[in-house]
């Protein structure tokens, strides 16, 4: 993937593909891949996104993102959302939108009414399947909430990722279990509770890594987001890691003993490194 600059003045933006853009996934690909040197993405946010929230769209897609807030634009008719965009944007020559694109109060205007509004030229993707279903970001949500990792993998076209700060554990992973980094996540969808075979991104050196979703039914019952970095010793850090979710391993469940609990991480650890081993990697590059 081209490396491009996600820091564009709006004068200089010729091309916008226009949408929420949650996920960044192979659907919005189709849109992404009609914007050329000075394209760039028209998010209509409405503070729901969790696949990809905030500026980590700009991230994924390679392009930069010019944000404005579904409260802001709803009201306007569908004249007036496009003299918006050509107040903004004084040198815009074209507009891309997916086929179920609607916009002016009340979703009165379809994608097909932009060509009426909009001098410019008018780009309507066709809807995008994968073996027949339609990719959609709520759909993507589903699968990641049933756990169904390698569908929604699929869809993203990437290894699905969450952000977190490292935070304070229980300490009893490095006494008894294994070392794990313990992650406080906002904003992100957290995907169904259990094991998963991950990726831990730790400044720019990215490391195989077992990680856990859930409440810690075994010990103290809190909920936790942790992970242990696979064959490889770390220190001490603090801030914000990424982790990207490879391979759902199994559920979340209740042991008896901590002996019990640590034969079941050892498998786990086992289990992950040869996921890890034959999983394609889908990270993008986009540093």
């Amino acid at each position: 993937m081209l490396r491009r600059s996600t820091i564009l003045k709006k004068e200089s933006v010729d091309t916008l593909a226009i949408g929420s853009f949650d996920g960044i996934h192979v659907g919005h690909r189709q849109l992404i891949n009609h914007l050329g040197a000075h394209g760039a993405l028209f998010v209509i946010d409405k503070d729901q996104a969790n696949l990809t929230p905030g500026i980590k769209r700009s991230e994924y897609a390679g392009y930069p993102c010019m944000f404005f807030h579904f409260l802001k634009v709803k009201h306007l008719s569908g004249a007036e959302f496009v003299a918006l965009l050509k107040h903004e944007f004084i040198n815009l020559k074209k507009i891309v939108v997916g086929y179920d694109f609607c916009f002016g109060q009340h979703r009165s205007c379809t994608a097909k009414d932009l060509k009426t509004f909009f001098d410019g030229e008018v780009v309507i993707v066709d809807e995008f399947c994968y073996q027949g279903v339609s990719v959609h970001s709520s759909l993507i949500r589903t699968y990641l909430e049933e756990g169904r990792l390698d569908e929604a993998n699929r869809f993203l076209g990437r290894e699905y990722a969450i952000t977190g700060d490292v935070i304070a554990g229980q300490g009893l992973g490095k006494k008894e279990l294994v070392p794990t980094l313990n992650l406080k996540v906002l904003e992100y969808l957290i995907p169904h509770a259990g094991v998963y075979a991950t990726r831990t991104r730790i400044a720019q050196t990215i490391y195989d890594s077992v990680s856990f979703i859930g409440v810690r039914e075994s010990t103290d019952g809190a909920f936790s987001i942790e992970t242990h970095i696979l064959d490889a010793t770390i220190p001490e850090i603090q801030g914000a890691v990424e982790l990207f979710f490879v391979k759902f391993l199994r559920d979340n469940q209740k042991f008896s003993a901590l002996g019990a609990l640590k034969s079941q991480i050892e498998k786990d650890m086992a289990e992950a490194k040869k996921a890890l081993g034959v999983c394609k990697i889908y990270l993008i590059d986009f540093l």
